[in-house]
């Protein structure tokens, strides 16, 4: 179950701070701006510190707990749904939460771990382990949220792999990709044989009558 582990600090924004200009100065005062939504409230648009909010997001948990937002006396329960980053400098430009409401099951992606790699039998043959998935979108309600799905690849040999029915899921929790109308029950992990280069040995020999003498090492005939 995910505890309740990080606050963050909000601040509500008022009508002149809204629409694109605002956001440039907003972001000029080390603010990001952001909307909470979801439940059966308004949304509401806030800003937060650039610099606590870079902070929170050093860590992994911090995308799949359940967070409490501090709003001018109020608190709010909600999710991350969505964070803008700018495209190369990578610090925080918009943040989208969803409010949590009690008894109403929220779509989540949630990191995967895979552990057991130092001993699985592929990787001690000299195998490759490729992981296709960092995480996967899951279903379930607010007090089931888990921080990680954790996939045990430790009896891989190589040539086999994991699928999405081969993750053990904790209590009340499902996969999206599993319950539609066609789920496709994709690989997420796999045990490659290893690759070795082969070399043509034909391509490293060269007719020594191609080369000239003065190349080859060997004394030129000077004949009389």
């Amino acid at each position: 179950m995910s505890d309740i582990l990080y606050t963050v600090n909000g601040i509500i924004r008022t009508d002149d701070q809204q629409g694109k200009g605002a956001s440039r100065r907003l972001r000029k005062q080390n603010l990001v701006p952001a909307i909470i939504y979801g439940g059966n409230e308004e949304p509401t648009t806030i800003a937060i510190k650039n610099n606590e909010l870079w902070k929170l997001l050093e860590n992994e948990a911090f995308f799949s707990n359940i967070l409490t937002i501090k709003l001018d006396g109020q608190e709010e329960l909600a999710v991350i749904k969505d964070l803008q980053r700018h495209p190369s400098k990578g610090f925080p430009m918009h943040a989208d939460f969803q409010r949590i409401v009690k008894g109403e099951k929220i779509n989540m992606n949630i990191p995967v771990h895979f552990v057991g790699r130092e001993t699985a039998p592929g990787v001690k043959a000299g195998g490759i382990l490729s992981t296709l998935v960092t995480d996967i979108e899951i279903v379930c309600l607010p007090q089931d949220l888990p921080e990680y799905l954790e996939v045990d690849v430790s009896e891989l040999e190589i040539g086999e792999s994991l699928h999405l029915t081969d993750i053990k899921l904790p209590e009340g929790v499902i996969l999206f990709e599993l319950d539609v109308d066609e789920p496709i029950d994709r690989t997420v992990v796999n045990m490659q044989a290893p690759t070795v280069e082969e070399v043509d040995e034909d391509t490293q020999e060269v007719d020594a009558a191609d080369v000239p003498a003065s190349e080859q090492g060997g004394e030129e005939d000077k004949g009389e």
